[in-house]
C-alpha cells in the first residue's frame, strides 16, 4: 500500500506559537508541583470585571445562544463605531466593523482580505510570533524590518522606504508593541503613514494595547492620519487586554466598506459569528463607561508600578540592559552578553532557576528574551532574584 499524501504545505510551513508553548509548559510545572515563576503570558492576571460577566450571564439567560450576524450583533458594532468616534474622532459606519473570534482572527482575516499568493509583507522586528505565519497562511511573503534597542526598537521612514519593492503589499504596524512595549509617537506614526501612501501600500494597525499607555503618553489611531490613509488602514482592536477578557475571544476589525465587507465574507465560511452570549459582556464593557474606566484605572496603575520595578530589577544584574517600556505589559532585555542563543538561555533558565520566559528568536530579535509583568509584584521580585543568580552563574 502506497504511503499517505503528505500534510499541506499550510500545516509543513507554519510555526507553533513559541509563547503559547512556552506558557503551557510553565502551567504544567506548575500543576506538577514546581515553583516556577511565569513571565510567559500574554495576558492580564486580573480577572473580568464582574459588571461584564454579569451581562455575559444575563444574555445567556435570555437565550443568545443561537447564531448571530456573522460580522457581530448590531449594537456591539454600533459600541465600536460609537468609541472610535468618541476618541478619536474616527467617523465610521457600524458596517464598517467585524466582530471576530479574538484579535489573532482579526488580523488574520484582515490580511487575507488584501493579501494573495506571492504578495510581500512588512513585518517591523521584534514583531508578534503570530504576524510572519499568519502571511505565510496567506501565500504572502514575511519581509522582516529588523530593529534594536539601540534604536529604540522603531522602524524610520527611510528603513520603511527601502524595503518596498514592486510586490509589497502591506506593512503590519503595532503600537503599543508586543513584545517590546515600544509606543510610537504620533509625528514618528506620521511619517510612516506618509510613505505607505507614496508606496499605495495597505496598513494593518494592530492597536490591541491602546489603553496599556504609560507616563502621560496616548495613542495615536492610525486610520485618523488623513483620508488617503484612512482607507489604506485596516484597524485591529479588541477587549482581551483593556477588559482583561483574554479567554472571551472577541476581537474588532474596522476598515473601509469593501475591506470590511470582504474580511465579513472570509469570517463567514471560516468560523461564522463570534460567541453571541460573549458579545453581551463586550457591548457593556463599552457601554458602562465609568465601571470600565475604574477596572482599566487600577489594572494600569498596578502594571505601571511593575513595570518600574522590573525595568529596575533587570537593569541591576550585571549583563542585562533593557529599555523602559511605554505601553503594553512587556520588558525586552538584552541578553547577547552572556554568549548563549535566546533559546539556549531561556531553556536553561527555565530549567535550572524554574523562570518562563520567551526567547527573543520568535519574535525575530536575536539576543534578547521577552518578559511579561502581568503578574504579581512577588513573582516579579523572586523571578529577578533567580534571574540575578542564573547570570551571575554564567558570567563566572
Amino acid at each position: 500500500m502506497s504511503n499517505p499524501h503528505p500534510l499541506s504545505v499550510w500545516a509543513r510551513n507554519v510555526s507553533p506559537s513559541p509563547t503559547l508553548a512556552i506558557d503551557a509548559k510553565a502551567k504544567a510545572m506548575i500543576a506538577a508541583g514546581e515553583p516556577v515563576c511565569s513571565f510567559a503570558a500574554g495576558e492580564p492576571d486580573f480577572d473580568t470585571p464582574d459588571f461584564i460577566k454579569e451581562a455575559a450571564i444575563a444574555a445567556l439567560r435570555a437565550g443568545k445562544t443561537k447564531y448571530a450576524p456573522t460580522p457581530g450583533i448590531e449594537p456591539l458594532r454600533a459600541a465600536v463605531a460609537e468609541r472610535y468616534a468618541a476618541e478619536y474622532g474616527y467617523k465610521v459606519a457600524p458596517t464598517q466593523v467585524v466582530v471576530s473570534p479574538g484579535g489573532k482572527y482579526s488580523c488574520f482575516i484582515g490580511l487575507q482580505a488584501v493579501v494573495s499568493p506571492g504578495d510581500e509583507v512588512l513585518i517591523p522586528a521584534p514583531y508578534w510570533v503570530s504576524y510572519p505565519e499568519m502571511v505565510k497562511l496567506c501565500g504572502g511573503v514575511p519581509v522582516k524590518l529588523p530593529t534594536d534597542d539601540r534604536g529604540g526598537f522603531k522602524i524610520t521612514p527611510a528603513q520603511l522606504e527601502a524595503a518596498v519593492t514592486p510586490r509589497t503589499r502591506v506593512l503590519i504596524f503595532n503600537s503599543p508593541s508586543n513584545p517590546t512595549g515600544v509606543v510610537y509617537g504620533r509625528a514618528e506614526i506620521e511619517a510612516i503613514a506618509a510613505v505607505c501612501v507614496r508606496r499605495n501600500l495597505y496598513i494593518l494597525s494592530d492597536e490591541m494595547y491602546e489603553h496599556l499607555i504609560y507616563d502621560g503618553k496616548t495613542p495615536t489611531c492610525m486610520a485618523t492620519l488623513g483620508s488617503e490613509v484612512e482607507k489604506r488602514t485596516i484597524t485591529v482592536a479588541g477587549f482581551s487586554k483593556t477588559y482583561s477578557m483574554t479567554g472571551w475571544r472577541l476581537g474588532t476589525l474596522v476598515a473601509r466598506p469593501d475591506i470590511a465587507k470582504a474580511a465579513g465574507e472570509l469570517q463567514s465560511q471560516m468560523s461564522s459569528n463570534a460567541t453571541t452570549f460573549g458579545q453581551y459582556g463586550a457591548l457593556a464593557a463599552l457601554k458602562e463607561k465609568d465601571k470600565a474606566r475604574e477596572s482599566l484605572a487600577a489594572m494600569k496603575a498596578a502594571f505601571d508600578r511593575r513595570r518600574k520595578l522590573m525595568h529596575a530589577g533587570l537593569n541591576a544584574i550585571p549583563g542585562i540592559t533593557c529599555l523602559l517600556a511605554e505601553g503594553a505589559f512587556y520588558l525586552m532585555p538584552n541578553i547577547s552578553s552572556f554568549g548563549l542563543s535566546s533559546d539556549d538561555f531561556c531553556a536553561r533558565l527555565l530549567e535550572q532557576e524554574k523562570v518562563a520566559t520567551v526567547a527573543g528568536s520568535g519574535f525575530g530579535a536575536e539576543g534578547y528574551m521577552r518578559l511579561s509583568y502581568a503578574t504579581s509584584d512577588e513573582t516579579i521580585k523572586e523571578g529577578l532574584a533567580r534571574l540575578a543568580r542564573f547570570c551571575k552563574g554564567l558570567k563566572k
